[in-house]
């Protein structure tokens, strides 16, 4: 989950969230998700051989993973695991080498993404250099299909977030106590915004509580499940917070910009 200081905003709403809106990471208040979600990885991002950053994703189909813009963007390559727990692994602790990687693959961003406003287009795919096979792919939304949100009660509206990274998240002072165990874990958040406010027409807000729990640093590009359902509504994108809560940012896939992207370019893979 991201949260850097933006330059631009719409309104002044807009400015008070840019200015503190930062990239996702990991699932808070959650529960561990074991095989629940096979098709979930954690991914390590390099450049030029060296591990940068790590996110979460879906695997789309045997040789396609869907995960955040700002997980791709800037990398020349890409090392991904399926296991559920990382952290049993001793090998697996941290950031692995890069020949160590359960698959590897060549990351692509959308092509209207600017990192310096990367929730409006906040959208990665990674090809995958061999297949992984799961019994179920992740699968994609209908064009605008979570419009109909706006026009339901929004308190019946419920995903299922999963992700890797941090379970707890802390002020600077007090960073040390953070939680950041690579295991995948699982939340269930509900809508709290959709098409206006902070959330534009570009992403939804979820809570982030300890009912409900929520998503953090490491979840980044992770996948928001519609329900209990595989249809991804859409990434993990951005947190208004440092401490991951109140409530989480969801980029949204179910444009049309999205979906011609990833069809155009991808659907020979679908």
């Amino acid at each position: 989950m991201r949260t850097p200081a933006l330059a631009l905003a719409a309104t002044a709403a807009a400015l008070l969230f840019l200015s503190t809106a930062s990239p996702a990471q990991a699932i808070t208040d959650g529960a561990l998700d074991g095989e629940g979600h096979p098709n979930v990885g954690i991914m390590v991002a390099y450049i030029d051989g060296e591990p940068q950053w790590r996110c979460s994703g879906t695997l789309i189909s045997s040789t396609l993973y869907l995960t955040a813009g700002h997980c791709t963007y800037g990398a020349d390559d890409v090392e991904i695991w399926f296991q559920s727990d990382l952290e049993a692994d001793d090998d697996l602790y941290g950031y692995p080498e890069i020949d160590m990687g359960q698959v590897g693959g060549t990351p692509f961003v959308h092509p209207e993404y600017d990192d310096a406003a990367f929730y409006l287009h906040d959208l990665g795919m990674v090809v995958l250099d061999e297949p992984v096979i799961v019994d179920e792919y992740g699968a994609l939304p209908t064009v605008n299909q979570l419009d109909a949100y706006a026009k339901s009660t929004k308190k019946d509206a419920w995903f299922t977030a999963v992700g890797y990274g941090l379970q707890k998240s802390f002020p600077d002072a007090a960073s040390w106590k953070d939680q950041a165990l690579r295991t995948r874990m699982v939340a269930t958040p509900k809508l709290t915004q959709i098409n206006g406010g902070l959330a534009g027409d570009y992403s939804l807000l979820l809570s982030n509580n300890t009912h409900t729990g929520g998503t953090c640093s490491g979840d980044s590009g992770g996948p928001n499940f519609i329900g209990d359902s595989n249809v991804i509504a859409g990434a993990t994108s951005y947190g208004l917070n440092s401490a991951c809560g109140g409530t989480g940012g969801v980029y949204r896939i179910d444009r049309a910009d999205d979906l011609d992207w990833i069809y155009a370019e991808f659907g020979a893979q679908l």
